[in-house]
């Protein structure tokens, strides 16, 4: 018996991370990324330091029941004003290091959940 999660076509499967990057769907991204069920976008921040609400303006849009937060090599603590703000959109919101984050994406993908992941290159 296959076990293997079925994932609908267009959908953006993270396939490998390190290096700066990241492989989504077959295709490299440098850097940090922003990943949604069906699309995939360049996000400038580098640390924790550089994440706010503004920089997660796409997500805000997007309105995913979930956001998953690669903080980077380890888990790190969001500031209470960006979790609030989240919250007040009806965001909730899941910090972790960035391959859990990797990870969790995938399997909530799999399970077509309403998720979007904001990862850190490491």
């Amino acid at each position: 018996m296959d076990i293997t999660p079925v994932i609908p076509a267009g959908r953006q499967l993270i396939k490998g991370y390190g290096d700066l990057g990241f492989t989504i769907s077959g295709e490299r991204w440098e850097g940090s990324v922003l990943v949604f069920p069906d699309r995939s976008l360049a996000w400038p921040p580098t640390s924790m330091a550089e994440v706010d609400i503004a920089a997660l303006g796409p997500v805000m849009e997007a309105k995913p029941d979930l956001l998953l937060l690669g903080c980077g090599r380890q888990m790190a603590v969001v500031p209470s004003e960006l979790r609030l703000a989240l919250r007040q959109a009806g965001i909730r919101l899941e910090a972790m290091d960035t391959g859990a984050a990797c990870r969790t994406f995938n399997v909530l993908l799999a399970e077509d959940r309403s998720v979007a992941a904001a990862l850190i290159a490491v």
